[in-house]
């Protein structure tokens, strides 16, 4: 690669990354001290050499807006089987990029309140989307420990929309033995492990439900947020943690 291309390439990661920790300094201070109801979703998988940086950029938004890991199944046949792989994520993407872009799936690729997306690892995009997507008007997410389970509420949806929620491991790695990052130890931050609706709820409606969770072998991370129709814009999201951590829009 000439020197010139990879002095442009580095230039412009820099830019990117200073670009990022000023929207993320900005968004922890509206959000005090709970993530900004802004949903990052991640499409990525073990098998793919370009990934690992997409992985680290969502670890670094972790906490400052609500993240998801979704972890694909067509590179399973490439050389490494990702254990945290789904068929599920899979169409999830492919139903996201019928609407965004004409590329089709491809890894890593990051989508913001499902309606931007870019390549995963592009630090400028994302800062410049999260922006973007924390000025909008948000419904209100409420994620609340009771001694029955999580209580969820959501109410005031700027848009009517499925509740979905998201089950997820708080942090995943792995020793890949074989593919295209064999002999790497990859790191990965809430990587979803069950996705499912639970319900509808009406613009300017308000919507209530209980997960049961077991004192004992509760999940680690549960992420609920508001989506239009067919894969449309995420209006509202919130994540409870494991360990007494409550995190919602309020």
């Amino acid at each position: 690669m000439p020197t010139w291309v990879r002095v442009t390439r580095s230039l412009a990661l820099a830019k990117g990354m200073a670009c990022l920790a000023v929207v993320i300094l900005a968004v922890a201070a509206s959000a005090q001290t709970a993530p900004a109801p802004v949903l990052v979703e991640l499409f990525t998988s073990e098998g793919c050499s370009d990934c690992p940086p997409a992985d680290r950029l969502l670890e670094r938004l972790d906490g400052q807006v609500v993240v998801l890991s979704e972890h694909v199944d067509y590179w399973n046949q490439l050389g490494w089987k990702d254990p945290f792989s789904s068929a599920l994520f899979s169409r999830r993407q492919e139903a996201y990029c019928s609407q965004l872009t004409p590329k089709g799936p491809y890894t890593p690729q990051m989508i913001v309140d499902g309606e931007t997306e870019f390549v995963g690892s592009d630090a400028g995009r994302a800062a410049a989307a999260i922006a973007k997507a924390s000025r909008r008007p948000k419904a209100e997410v409420k994620l609340t420990r009771t001694a029955a389970g999580l209580q969820v509420e959501v109410a005031s949806p700027p848009d009517g929309g499925d509740v979905w929620l998201a089950l997820a491991d708080n942090r995943d790695s792995s020793d890949v033995g074989a593919g295209e990052n064999r002999g790497h130890r990859l790191e990965h931050v809430a990587v979803v492990r069950s996705l499912r609706k639970i319900g509808l709820v009406k613009r300017g409606g308000a919507f209530n439900y209980l997960l049961e969770m077991p004192a004992a072998g509760a999940p680690e991370r549960v992420v609920v947020f508001v989506q239009q129709p067919g894969q449309g814009r995420v209006s509202g999201a919130a994540m409870w943690r494991s360990g007494g951590s409550l995190s919602g829009s309020q």
